[in-house]
């Protein structure tokens, strides 16, 4: 997820530095907490961070202060719902690379599915902060399974329990996954199965080269 971000987007796209700057709260947090147990650690980490701007160290500059904006309702539950699908798809394809398959993820209407949408809002999406965790070179989302999957294909069934609001809203949801080797081929600059052919980028590095040769 990170190194998708941070190598293959183009330099000032938002989903790069929004990256970078979840890194460097982490980052200072961590510092932070640690500094009043190894506080030359701290000191020296907090000195050589490129992008402070003052230079009071770590003991004159507060304690920790994370923003509440950081701190959106459903996020945490929808990264968590996530994640299960993801490890129910790694272990459907028993230690095989995961970038050589499309996953299709099937979920009823409710509460489960609306979290999944706010992390991909198309219905099929190779670039998705949903298909970035799956892990996966295409995601596709649906409230039911398509007409044309086989009888005999591998569907992994399983449950997640959504607790919002201190248990306000408790709902726990069903859903399906379903991986299935990618028709794809191997993009030369990201390295996902997302390109027409082995010798071409896929159309996102395209964009990506093209906005970097505009900006030079």
């Amino acid at each position: 997820l990170l190194s998708c971000r941070l190598y293959c987007e183009e330099a000032k796209d938002p989903k790069r530095r929004s990256c970078q700057t979840v890194l460097a709260e982490a980052l200072d947090i961590v510092v932070r907490s640690f500094a009043p147990i190894l506080p030359h650690l701290a000191e020296e980490v907090f000195q050589y961070i490129p992008y402070k701007k003052d230079s009071e160290g770590v003991f004159r500059t507060g304690w920790i202060n994370a923003s509440s904006a950081w701190k959106k309702p459903g996020i945490e539950e929808a990264i968590e719902g996530a994640c299960a699908m993801r490890d129910s798809f790694l272990g459907s394809i028993s230690g095989k690379n995961p970038l050589e398959y499309e996953v299709i993820i099937v979920i009823e209407p409710g509460l489960l599915f609306e979290l999944m949408e706010a992390l991909q809002a198309e219905e099929t999406s190779t670039v998705s902060q949903l298909n970035e965790i799956m892990m996966a070179s295409q995601t596709t989302l649906l409230s039911e399974l398509p007409k044309e999957t086989p009888s005999d294909a591998n569907i992994i069934k399983g449950t997640f329990l959504i607790n919002l609001e201190g248990g306000d809203i408790c709902e726990q949801s069903s859903y399906k996954v379903i991986a299935r080797p990618i028709a794809k081929a191997k993009c030369p600059r990201c390295r996902r199965y997302t390109a027409e052919s082995s010798s071409t980028p896929c159309p996102r590095c395209l964009q990506v080269l093209a906005a970097g040769k505009g900006s030079t």
